[in-house]
């Protein structure tokens, strides 16, 4: 259906130091949902096909990260918490908060540590939408690397979750933390988009120490809520030139990540609070503009400086979501919105190729493996869906324990790991449904 020569179109720069066959970041081995190995099942239910199912405590809306027999995530664990409005949103209002990383075995689901990182007295409120922990930790070696926004960067041993350093780049997310860390070289990237303040930064992996801070293109509007925003850096390469995209309020900018000097920006509108990571591939940079009138983009990425509307090769406002990340494959490009129904569009023109309402609604970005596509939307049901020009959806599975399930899914091998409101699933043929308190 998708040949392999179409699939390396597509391919980012990251992906040959991600050959192995692990889960290392948002979004996988090279970043944008695509497994080009794993094969992980069709059908499961809550008795089947679940190999293990591990409590989770607290709180979070990371992904699990993967690799050889382990498995780590985030977590937040809440104290006096209480769902009022604060201002024009409904928050959650915190006493305490303890930010925690967990290592999970990948064979049995048993913990095999759990770490509290930082501990926060009355943390700022968040969006009743997002979590404490949301960020997606990066795995690096033998190091990891959490994020929490505002409440602290950290870089643990992964074996032992021993902590090696940490920092503290302050900021005013107003709806809580969002955008993921990612490694580049011996750099570890962030994004910090607030209301008060907006920039990228490149810490020292190995100190933490601060390599270069470069400030974002100036945000003109009238209130701080709309200069934040939350997505991920895409890391690629085009025409002999690594770059480093990331959209924010009213831009998107690309800069060189080794020194953070910006290579150019595009002016997108007043859009602001932009979640989903961009993705590259056909010679395009993909990539959603957010709140306001909400589009996806294709964009050529070259140029010095401000470039012009003559870069973009397309947008479209069909369904459009604010949350999940879409997808590249080949030839098409797919995401689902926000209200659960999925498009199709061609990845050259963007000229839709089909839509179909999923149902639910949904956080979580999908997964690509074995000509698949997975959407797991908010109350823990897979949409299972050929990929291709021809809607055929294969299967729906639902977990009975979802509670709030915002997290992407991790493909690994024949498996799939869902983390849900309350658990971390492990579903691959054949499970045997063990449950690990």
């Amino acid at each position: 259906m998708h040949t392999v020569i179409a699939l390396l179109v597509s391919l980012p720069l990251f992906a040959t130091a991600a050959s192995r066959n692990d889960w290392h970041q948002f979004r996988g081995p090279t970043g944008d949902g695509v497994s080009r190995r794993a094969d992980p099942p069709v059908t499961w239910a809550e008795t089947r096909n679940v190999r293990w199912k591990t409590a989770v405590p607290g709180r979070g809306y990371s992904s699990p990260v993967v690799t050889g027999t382990r498995v780590w995530l985030t977590t937040a664990i809440e104290r006096g918490t209480q769902k009022k409005k604060v201002g024009p949103d409904m928050s959650f209002v915190s006493e305490h908060i303890a930010l925690r990383v967990l290592c999970i075995d990948f064979e049995n689901g048993g913990i095999v540590w759990n770490k509290v990182l930082f501990e926060v007295e009355k943390p700022d409120p968040i969006h009743c939408f997002n979590s404490f922990a949301t960020p997606t930790p990066f795995l690096a070696g033998d190091r990891l690397y959490c994020d929490f926004g505002t409440y602290g960067t950290a870089c643990v041993e992964a074996d032992s979750g021993r902590t090696v350093w940490k920092r503290q780049l302050e900021l005013d997310h107003q709806a809580g933390p969002g955008s993921s860390p990612v490694v580049h070289k011996d750099l570890l990237l962030l994004v910090r988009d607030g209301r008060d303040v907006q920039y990228v930064a490149a810490l020292d992996t190995e100190t933490g120490k601060t390599v270069w801070k470069t400030d974002r293109p100036p945000v003109k509007a009238s209130s701080g809520n709309m200069k934040k925003s939350f997505s991920t850096p895409c890391i690629f390469a085009f025409e002999e030139k690594t770059q480093m995209a990331v959209p924010c309020a009213q831009w998107i900018a690309s800069y060189d990540p080794a020194t953070g000097r910006e290579l150019w920006r595009l002016k997108h509108g007043t859009n602001f609070s932009i979640a989903p990571r961009p993705s590259f591939g056909n010679g395009l940079l993909y990539y959603c503009i957010g709140c306001g009138r909400s589009q996806v983009w294709a964009v050529r990425p070259d140029g010095e400086g401000e470039i012009t509307g003559n870069r973009v090769a397309w947008k479209s406002k069909t369904m459009v979501p604010l949350m999940s990340s879409p997808i590249l494959v080949g030839g098409e490009i797919y995401w689902v919105s926000d209200a659960g129904v999925a498009v199709c569009a061609d990845a050259a023109s963007g000229e839709i190729v089909w839509r179909e309402r999923l149902g639910g609604r949904y956080k979580a970005s999908p997964v690509f493996a074995a000509d698949r596509l997975y959407f797991v939307n908010t109350e823990g049901k897979t949409s299972v869906v050929a990929a291709g020009r021809a809607f055929k959806l294969l299967a729906g599975n639902a977990l009975e324990e979802a509670g709030d399930t915002a997290a992407s899914p991790a493909a690994v091998g024949g498996s799939l790991l869902i983390r849900t409101g309350k658990a971390l699933y492990r579903v691959t043929e054949s499970g045997t449904g063990r449950t690990v308190p």
